[in-house]
Parts: structure tokens; C-alpha cells; sequence
């Protein structure tokens, strides 16, 4: 079975005492955080600043150190396929490494790749996100960042 490596962020801000998270929303309809693939020789860290580049204009970010959390899953490689063959697409395996990142820009330019994005607080992001590996990643990050704040 083929196996793919991406990096990916959850990107946030502070708007006074309050804090947003970024979400994205894909063309296939579900609500996530920017990840992409690793490119060559790149490490996560140089994945996660590039894919947030591409898909969010977003060239500012602080990767907080201490945090980085995974997700692991299964999809349908269908990109660039018919309609008619998208149910017989090769099943893929896929772990993507989350870190956490700080921004001060509030303005996003999305990518091809989606068609809409949302700064919300931790509480309507969890709502928003469509899947439980993402939710959980949030609750992860969201729990770290209150550790943060709380020292």
C-alpha cells in the first residue's frame, strides 16, 4: 500500500485576551488546517512554512517549540482521475505531523486548493472541523497554548 508524509500547522492569533484559530475549507467540502506534502529534502519545519505560505499568503509564523502532534489515516488518491474511476483509486496510507504557530497577520489569501477559510475561537473551530483527528489535534494544541499562557 502506498504511504505519504505531510506537515501541516494550527495556525493562530491574539486579538487582545482572545485567541483565533485558522481553519481552511477544502474543495471536498470538510474544514482542516493548512498541510501539504514534504517536498525532497525538506525538513517539517521548512513543509509546514512553505504549505502555509501556498495555501494561506501567510509568510509570518512562530512554530512553538514542544508541540507537535500526528494524525494517521486512509484516502483515495483520485486527484486528476475520471469520475467513473474514482472509486477504484489505490487506497493510501498517510501520517501527517501537526505543529502549532503563532501569526500576527490577520489577512489570507487561499490557494487554489480551497474555497473559503475562517479565523474562530477555540470553541467554534472545534464545531467547524469535520473530523475527529483534527479536533483532537485541536484539543491538543489548545491545551498546550493554555499552558503556555498560564506560566
Amino acid at each position: 500500500m502506498p504511504r505519504e508524509k505531510s506537515a501541516g500547522a494550527v495556525i493562530f492569533r491574539r486579538e487582545g485576551d482572545k485567541i483565533y484559530y485558522l481553519l481552511l475549507h477544502y474543495e471536498a467540502g470538510h474544514w482542516d488546517f493548512p498541510k501539504g506534502h514534504i517536498e525532497g529534502r525538506e525538513t517539517e519545519e521548512e513543509t509546514v512554512r512553505r504549505e502555509v505560505l501556498e495555501e494561506t499568503g501567510i509568510k509570518d509564523i512562530d512554530i512553538k517549540k514542544g508541540f507537535k502532534e500526528f494524525v494517521k489515516y486512509f484516502f483515495r488518491k483520485t486527484y486528476n482521475l475520471p469520475k467513473q474511476e474514482k472509486s477504484r483509486a489505490p487506497l493510501v496510507f498517510k501520517v501527517v505531523d501537526f505543529y502549532l504557530a503563532e501569526t500576527h497577520i490577520s489577512e489570507v489569501k487561499i490557494s487554489h486548493e480551497h474555497i473559503g477559510f475562517k479565523w474562530l475561537t477555540y470553541e467554534e473551530a472545534l464545531k467547524q472541523l469535520n473530523f475527529k483527528n483534527a479536533k483532537n489535534i485541536l484539543r491538543k494544541a489548545n491545551g498546550f497554548l493554555m499552558g503556555l499562557t498560564s506560566n
